[in-house]
């Protein structure tokens, strides 16, 4: 059976013609040499309208007092009244001029025809003067007017001459007024910025310079601002102090025109800092002393993604330390300039998010001060993972581990130092030292040698849920947690007889970390947050408001980047913080450093927790010898025998502690006349079931 033929082949359907005729004017109008043409005629016919337009207000600004005002304006606008005054004589006197000018202009036809007809008459006196003289030496009378015909002969050429000219003056004389023109505006480049050759290219990394400030703060979206910076003569270039080279970048402060607040240039971070080519962690603004100015730090485009230089604790083996006279070498602040760190009587308070390395921030701190033999250290690391177990060795307490049984250890290690902080307040007192604990008491006198209570990842203590025997809890933000009221005591007094409170936490809240412990610090430091809430919980709201932007550091990328506030670093005069990246220190280093230590300190033995003493407090067995012989007495009166019995214990005890006590043991305060008071028979009979409990 022979094959069945091929099917036939169908052409499909020609477009019609203006069809096609309508892509290829696509084409060729989204051809990139079209497009380049196009941008090529719309810049230079912008470059020549530009340039009238500017050579047209340089002509009003020279025979106007436009200018005068327009300074003025400036002037008042940047409350400099005295130069807006200066600029108000300088109008006076243009005006008189001008005046004067126009006067002398009326007067002028008249001068000048008396003017022309006396040097025509003196020109045609010499021509003929000259003729006689000709004609006496010539023998000759028509030699008389020859100078004159001479003359007109010599006008007739110039008046030719300017005739052959005149013609293509005419067509050319456009053309170069044009160019003229065009000049001008191609030298302000007074075209839209898609004609520009450099449209296209990427201006990321772009020089700092005036006219880039000035344009970044004018298109920030503030009206005052881009009024203000229109009107001014200068371009807004009068704003500007000089740009200085800072570090990694450059530094300029503005003084801003009246009516625009620093907040409002702050809260623009962002777009102002694309407004310069940069990403927004490369621009920092803090607000400097003088009134009404901002302080633009702008990083040098990918500056702060390279690392820093080692730490002078890792390269330099001969490192030493002195609490009283030296500082601790942290970092380096975003000038280039290194930051040392003054811990002498500080409290120290840093936090941050979860791994951005606000450990090793504070352990890098430690590890110098562990060089000054005088220091002891008590340290309790609530994460547990060894991140301070170099300290082995050098401190006399080393607490590691994350239960509740470590954070009751961690309380008790800070209630001792509470107890060693009053003692010595006690022997300060005896001493009649009038100039506290001076470095010579610190360092011969083993009573007032300085102690450092460093509590790492303390949000874990706060949310402790462990309850003491006492009824207490150890965690917690009320007046009854044992390690909440513990750092309170600390921070009241401990500075002044060298005991110190440092803590690391993360992610702060009111609940992790209590306003009264945050704001009890002498230096407050932040890693990267997530919320400027949490920024302002961990720095306080004067160095946020001043500046201070950890909630702006980019998470993962700015590791050991951190933002102190307080005085233990030198500030600018009205800087209200600042910004440092911190030397990292391995664990490996950390050990070779503290090694180093031990080898300048006699043998320390390290305790995994505090002892405890024999004889513990019993509150209750203290309310039944303060209650005597009294059947009840008034809380009030109670509190006050405690507090003269152990004022160390008792002193800050409220009604609230006091009913804590007693209502655990069945012997609650109760009203009697109207107030409250303490029953001895309950005490006694709770004393009785209790040492029956215990078998005593």
């Amino acid at each position: 059976m022979p094959p069945a033929p091929p099917a036939p082949v169908v052409p499909l359907p020609k477009a019609p013609a203006w069809a096609r005729g309508g892509r290829a004017v696509r084409v060729v109008l989204t051809h990139q040499r079209t497009r380049t043409a196009a941008r090529l005629v719309v810049r230079h016919g912008a470059y020549v309208a530009a340039g009238g337009s500017i050579a047209v207000r340089r002509a009003w600004d020279g025979r106007t007092l436009s200018r005068y005002n327009r300074m003025m304006r400036t002037a008042e606008a940047s409350g400099l009244h005295e130069q807006a005054l200066e600029w108000e004589v300088r109008a006076a006197a243009f005006r008189t001029a001008r005046h004067q000018r126009r006067m002398d202009m009326l007067k002028a036809p008249q001068q000048l025809a008396k003017s022309a007809g006396f040097a025509v008459a003196t020109a045609e006196g010499a021509l003929l003067l000259l003729g006689v003289v000709l004609a006496i030496a010539e023998k000759d009378l028509t030699q008389v007017i020859a100078p004159t015909m001479t003359v007109i002969d010599l006008i007739r050429w110039v008046a030719v001459f300017i005739g052959i000219l005149w013609g293509p003056l005419t067509v050319v004389g456009p053309w170069l007024g044009l160019l003229s023109l065009w000049a001008i505006g191609r030298h302000r480049q007074a075209a839209p910025a898609w004609t520009l050759p450099n449209a296209a290219k990427d201006d990321a990394g772009a020089p700092i310079t005036p006219s880039v400030v000035v344009t970044a703060l004018r298109d920030l979206g503030i009206a005052p601002l881009r009024n203000a910076i229109k009107d001014m003569g200068d371009a807004g270039a009068g704003m500007l102090g000089p740009i200085r080279i800072a570090g990694c970048g450059v530094e300029v402060d503005v003084t801003l025109p009246s009516g625009v607040s620093t907040l409002e240039v702050q809260s623009r971070r962002r777009k102002l800092a694309e407004n310069l080519a940069r990403h927004e962690h490369e621009v920092f603004i803090t607000i400097p002393q003088a009134a009404r100015t901002v302080r633009l730090w702008i990083a040098d485009s990918g500056a702060l993604d390279e690392p820093i230089g080692p730490s002078p604790l890792v390269t330099d083996p001969d490192t030493t330390a002195d609490l009283y006279t030296g500082r601790a070498p942290w970092g380096q602040d975003l000038r280039g300039d290194a930051a040392a760190m003054s811990l002498l009587q500080r409290h120290l308070l840093i936090t941050g998010l979860s791994n951005q390395g606000k450990t090793a921030s504070l352990r890098a701190l430690a590890l110098w001060l562990a060089l000054d033999t005088s220091v002891e250290f008590r340290i309790a690391d609530l994460k547990g993972v060894g991140d301070w177990r170099m300290f082995d060795g050098l401190a006399t307490v080393l607490i590691q581990g994350p239960t509740d049984q470590h954070v009751i250890d961690a309380t008790e290690m800070l209630e001792q130092g509470v107890a060693e902080m009053e003692l010595r307040i006690e022997l300060l007192e005896q001493s009649g030292a009038t100039d506290g604990v001076t470095r010579e008491m610190a360092r011969t006198d083993p009573r007032f040698r300085p102690i450092v209570l460093l509590i790492d990842e303390a949000q874990v203590a706060f949310m402790c849920p462990a309850i003491g025997e006492d009824k207490r809890p150890y965690g917690g933000t009320k007046a009854t947690s044992r390690y909440f009221m513990a750092a309170r005591k600390l921070h009241n007094q401990g500075r002044a007889v060298n005991v110190v409170l440092w803590q690391g936490t993360q992610d702060p809240t009111d609940q992790n970390l209590p306003k009264l412990v945050r704001e009890g610090a002498h230096i407050r430091a932040s890693l990267v947050l997530g919320t400027e809430e949490q920024a302002r919980m961990a720095l306080g709201d004067k160095a946020v408001n001043g500046g201070a932007a950890p909630h702006k550091l980019r998470q993962g990328m700015d590791k050991g980047t951190v933002v102190v506030a307080g005085d233990g670093v030198k500030l600018a005069p009205g800087q209200a913080s600042t910004t440092i990246r911190t030397h990292f220190i391995s664990g490996e280093q950390a050990g070779e450093i503290a090694e180093r230590a031990k080898g300048r300190r006699a043998g320390v033995t390290t305790l995994s927790a505090v002892e405890r003493p024999a004889d513990q407090v019993d509150p209750l067995a203290d309310v039944a010898a303060v209650l005597g012989d009294e059947k009840r007495m008034r809380t009030q009166e109670v509190l006050s025998g405690l507090a003269a019995r152990d004022p160390g214990r008792y002193r800050e005890w409220t009604f609230g502690d006091l009913k804590t006590v007693l209502d655990a043991v069945g012997a609650a305060p109760y009203k009697s006349d109207g107030q409250m008071v303490v029953s001895r028979a309950k005490v006694e009979s709770a004393l009785k079931l209790r040492a029956e409990d215990t078998g005593a």
